[in-house]
Parts: structure tokens; sequence; C-alpha cells
């Protein structure tokens, strides 16, 4: 029985930093070697980070990409790792003569099919591909077949898809490479891969963090090492990139569905594992139609070279659960948000509430105290709980900590309004939100902070934020994140500290105490909202399951309720448009992937 010793590289990849990830995998790859690897692979599109969107529509970047895919062979080659095997994900573009399809083909083929029956594709048409690196040169190329276009994925705009399968011979194992969705659609590459006798199917991907989504993937890993009749590898990417978490935990399979090895959680990671395979393989002289075989080598590992290799140490990674999954995702997007687009601190107004301390929190955990700038804004309204609370959590994160009264700024803009105009209680009440909003901003330009706005998903939905006031920020860490949940995080986090013997981050007072924005004297957020279990499952059912009225009612919510959340909703959309990225973290986050119209006169509660 033939084996192999295969590394996973999940990296974090920056997008359009094309050296900078090149000079990434020449690295993993040198540890990959004196590791004894066979073969080393990396993510979906990790030479020009994932996703680019519209950059793949620029020729510059295609080509750029395409040199430097080139160049990364040869610098291999020079680094002394030519004969190591690379799997690295670029963008590339249609260039295979036999797959293009120039206007006078398109022409006499009227459907788009050329004179062979086969699909054909405009030349220089950008594609996500893989390229397998030997010897100083690409000697294998594949393209992505199926190219989804649902939630935050919209890659028929921006790629063409592939037509043929690739399988390269890797120490005489016939190994088929695909990348990402064409795992998850039924047939397509895994049923040719089974149909061409590939003994491992080796699957790059970029496959955004959501909740719940690792163990789908594993269960899916499980059935198609089945399906196609051969061991399975799942690289993932790690790291954030804008509003998307890449969560890494890549794993393999054998074929009988058997987990061999899993990667670290949310973290980079180089995971080498030794796979016995099926001694199947391509017969070269009668390949199934559309399968392209490359031989890298075909001398297959015997005894004496696999005892000399290195031993692999016993890796065990900690398992996250729920929450600490959310958490983790949380605290890496923050973190790689900052790291990559040039800041180095954070600031964010300390209320002593539960949002201000669970994002300052999370703020400590990605940066470290030193990253991160708390600012304690009272009101004349402010309680003295809320003043203590902000200094309680300060003295427990170690985080900048600093006070200043917006009172007689609030006092010097309404005493300037003299001349006639009259505040209404709500615009007075907004107003000391956008003083609050203008003091932090003035920190960010004067100091380079980048500041976080600490709103929840809850408050999202139902506008419940005043615009240019709590809602200021670059960053929202919190803007996928129900109510309820931000709950059970601030709970998470402080059990995490007392079972490592630290300081828990979080003072409980502002976890146990009534929701308030303070704006007005005894105000609580329940005057103007439904208990927030209330809120937040039905806006699992309005937001997330996009159900209408009826739903709703069948549901078992109370008509009114209904009616005034869902009113709540559809009237926000023009603040969520001007709301600040954030984590996502559920299946339906605001942004990508729930796109609605902000001129609208359809309300649900007419229905």
């Amino acid at each position: 029985m033939p084996s192999l010793r295969l590394a996973l590289a999940q990296v974090d990849a920056v997008v359009g930093d094309l050296a900078a990830n090149a000079a990434l995998v020449r690295s993993r790859s040198a540890q990959a070697a004196a590791a004894g690897a066979d073969l080393v692979a990396f993510p979906e599109m990790v030479l020009t980070g994932y996703p680019v969107e519209d950059l793949s529509l620029r020729s510059s970047f295609v080509e750029a990409s395409r040199s430097a895919v080139a160049q990364l062979a040869r610098d291999l080659d020079a680094d002394g790792l030519g004969e190591l095997p690379v799997v690295v994900g670029y963008l590339d573009r249609v260039t295979d003569p036999e797959t293009q399809l120039d206007a006078e083909a398109a022409a006499r083929a009227g459907s788009g099919r050329d004179e062979r029956g086969a699909v054909g594709m405009p030349k220089g048409m950008p594609q996500n591909c893989a390229a397998v690196l030997h010897r100083g040169a690409v000697v294998a190329r594949y393209a992505k077949h199926h190219l989804p276009n649902y939630g935050v994925f919209d890659e028929f705009r921006f790629f063409v898809p592939g037509r043929d399968l690739t399988v390269v011979r890797v120490r005489g194992v016939d190994v088929a490479v695909v990348i990402c969705e064409d795992l998850w659609q039924d047939g397509g590459p895994v049923a040719r891969a089974r149909e061409a006798g590939a003994e491992l199917l080796l699957v790059l991907n970029g496959s955004p963090w959501e909740r719940d989504k690792d163990d789908t993937r594993l269960a899916l890993a499980q059935r198609r090492a089945s399906e196609a009749g051969c061991p399975l590898a799942w690289l993932n990417l790690v790291g954030g990139q804008d509003d998307l978490v890449f969560d890494g935990d890549s794993l393999v399979v054998d074929a009988a569905g058997e987990l061999l090895a899993r990667g670290a959680q949310f973290a980079e990671d180089l995971l080498v594992v030794d796979v016995d395979l099926p001694h199947t393989g391509v017969n070269a002289a009668q390949l199934p139609r559309g399968v392209q075989h490359v031989v890298v080598s075909a001398e297959e590992v015997d005894d004496a070279e696999a005892a000399a290799r290195p031993p692999l140490p016993e890796v065990a990674h900690e398992r996250l659960d729920e929450v600490g999954e959310v958490w983790a995702a949380l605290v890496l997007g923050l973190r790689d948000y900052v790291r990559k687009n040039g800041f180095s601190k954070v600031a964010l107004g300390l209320s002593g509430g539960i949002d201000s301390a669970v994002v300052a929190a999370i703020g400590v955990d990605a940066l470290g105290p030193q990253g991160v700038t708390g600012i304690s804004l009272p009101s004349s309204y402010s309680s003295d709980h809320s003043r203590s609370d902000a200094d309680d959590l300060a003295e427990r994160t170690g985080l900048d900590y600093r006070t200043i009264p917006i009172a007689p700024m609030v006092d010097a803009f309404t005493s300037g309004l003299a001349g006639g105009m009259v505040l209404s209680p709500v615009a007075e009440e907004n107003l000391q939100a956008r003083v609050r909003g203008t003091t932090l901003m003035a920190l960010s330009n004067s100091e380079g902070h980048l500041v976080l706005a600490t709103s929840n998903k809850s408050e999202l939905s139902v506008g419940y934020s005043t615009l240019y006031g709590d809602s200021v920020g670059g960053y929202a860490p919190l803007k996928d994140v129900p109510k309820m949940l931000v709950w059970q995080l601030a709970r998470w986090r402080n059990d995490r500290a007392a079972a490592r013997g630290e300081v828990a981050p979080i003072p409980e007072n502002s976890i146990s105490k009534v929701p308030s924005a303070e704006l007005r004297p005894g105000q609580t957020d329940q005057d103007s909202l439904p208990p927030y279990e209330v809120l937040d499952d039905l806006l699992e059912h309005y937001v997330v399951g996009a159900q209408g009225r009826g739903e709703l009612l069948e549901a078992g919510f109370e008509a009114q309720v209904v009616d005034d959340v869902v009113t709540l909703v559809d009237r926000a959309e023009w603040k969520r448009r001007q709301f600040a990225p954030g984590v996502k973290i559920s299946s339906v986050a605001f942004g990508r992937d729930r796109r609605l119209p902000i001129t609208s006169h359809w309300r649900e509660n007419r229905a």
C-alpha cells in the first residue's frame, strides 16, 4: 500500500500582497521539507489573498498573479526546494487554446459550444486556479469548476469555470486537485476523480467561518471521500479579511471517513500527516475524458525512506465550544483588520455597559492592553455605577483609560442654539451620543486610533443607535452578534479566565445590570424594545430566516410585537448601509448576505 507524507499549510494571506504571500509559501514549504513531506499544499488563492472581488477584473492584477506564481516556482527551486511539489492557489486567466472560444467560433457554435461540443470560454477571462510547482516551473494547473453565487460569494461575477480535472502523480500516488465549491456540488470533479482512479483528493479552500459550519464540513468531507473512493485532505485559509473570518480547521479523512488529523482553529498551522492510500491509480493510457494526468515523480516511497523520515509529533489542538468559536472569530477578525489596514491601536467609548465591556475585552485579547484605549464619556445622566464599572474594567484589563466628561460640550452646543432652534427630547438625547462620537473621532484623528463601534446586531437590526453618535467607528466587532449572545460571550470569557487562574476581564455588574443608553433619567432599553430574548428570537426568524408576517405569527409571536419590530427593521435599512464593517458569524449578516433596497414601500406588517 503506497504512503504519502502530506503537509497542509493553513496560512493567513493578505489580499493584494503577492510578495508577502509568496514569502509565506516559501517559508512554510521549507518547514514542510524539514518535516519530510512528499507534497505541501496551500489554500485557495493564497498567492493573491481571498476574496479579491473586483481586483480579479483588472488585467494588471491577473498578470501580476501569473507572474508571481512563475517567479515563486523559480524561487522555491533556488531555495533548494525544487524537488518538493508545492500546490498553491492563485488567480489566472483562460490561456489554453483548446478551452478558448473566439468570436468566430462562438458565432458558428451559436450556443457557446465549439465543433467538439465542448463549452468554450472567452480568451483572457479570469479563473480561480491551483498550480503545481516543481523544479522551478508550473507543471500542472487546475481551474475551479463550480463558482458559488450565494451569501457572500459572487464568483460568477469574477471568474469563468474550468472544465478538466487535473491529477498529478507524486511519489507514485495519483492526487486529484479541486477547489472549495467543487466539493460541495454533487458529481462533478469528485465523481470524475473516482472514475479516473485518483488515490487522494486534495481540496484547496477559502471557506469563511460561521457558527456550526465546522461539523458540516467534516460530514461533507467524509461523504465525498466515500464517493471518491480515496482519502480526502481539506485545507483552509485562516485569518480575517474585512467582514469575513477564515478559521483554518483543516482536516484529513481516510476513504471510510475516519478522521486522521485536524488542524488548529483560528490560527496558522502546518498540518503534517502520513496517509496510507489505496493502490488504484490512473491508467495513463486510458484517461477518462476531461482528465489531465501529469507525472511529477513516479517512484513510490519505500520502507527504508519512510523509516528515515523525521517522526511526526503528536499534536492535539484544543477544540473550542460554540461560544468559544465565536469569541475566537471576533478576536481574529479584529486583529487582522487592524494589522492589515495599518493601524496599531483601537479606541472605544467605555460606558460601563455590557457591549462596550465585551468589545474592550475582545480588543485586549486581539491587541494586548497597550493596543486599546478606552474612554469614559459621562454625561449629566450617567449613573455612578456606569463610571465605576468602566473604571473596574480598565483596572481588570490594564488598557489605556481616560475620562472626558461631555456635559460641558453638550451645554456649549445647546447654548449656541439660542438663536431660535429648540431641540426635541429625542434630539437632545442624540446630541449627547454625537458629542461622544465626535470626541472619539477627534482622538482617532490626533493619535491614529481605529475607533470601534460597540453596537450589537439586535440594536443594528431595529435602528436602536444614533447615526454619527454611538454608531461611529471604523470597525464593529459585535455587528453580527445578537444581544443575548453578547451576554453569553461575557460569561464564557470570564469563565475562561477563572479556569486559568486569571482576573476576569468583564465586571460582573456590567453583565447583570439592566441595559440602558442613559441619555435621559431612568432610561432602559426595554422602554423602546421587547425583552431581548423575545427580540433576538424574532429577529432570527425575520432577518436570518426571511419569514413573512404570517409565518412569524404561526411561530407564536404576538401580532403587535411583530408589527412593531418588523417596522423598525425595515425603516433602519438606511442606517445599516452607513454602518462600519464587522465580523460575520451567522449565515445571514447585514451587508453582502442581506441586500434590500433602502427606498421601498413594502411592509411585512401589511401582508
